[in-house]
């Protein structure tokens, strides 16, 4: 399992832990949380919530009239360590 899908699912519990519903993706750069925040959460778990999403690259929070607050966090997955990942600037 790629690092950052182990970091996601380390969010996504700490989440779950606090009273949210997550839903995990991979995409093609990095792993993304995403949970339904309700109306009713305490200042308490906003803390921890907040304490969980340090470990993300980033996160934000999404909120509309009509969809309510969907929280969302991404983990970058790592550049690759061999080949030309320079490109051709960065060769001798």
């Amino acid at each position: 399992m790629p690092a950052s899908r182990v970091s996601a699912e380390v969010i996504a519990a700490r989440l779950l832990a606090v009273g949210l519903t997550t839903r995990v993706e991979e995409r093609d750069r990095c792993t993304s949380v995403e949970a339904e925040v309700p109306e009713s959460l305490s200042a308490e778990s906003w803390r921890e919530v907040l304490e969980v999403l340090a470990g993300a690259d980033r996160f934000g929070l999404h909120a509309t009239s009509l969809n309510g607050r969907t929280l969302w966090a991404v983990v970058r997955k790592t550049a690759p360590t061999t080949g030309n990942v320079g490109g051709p600037s960065h060769q001798r």
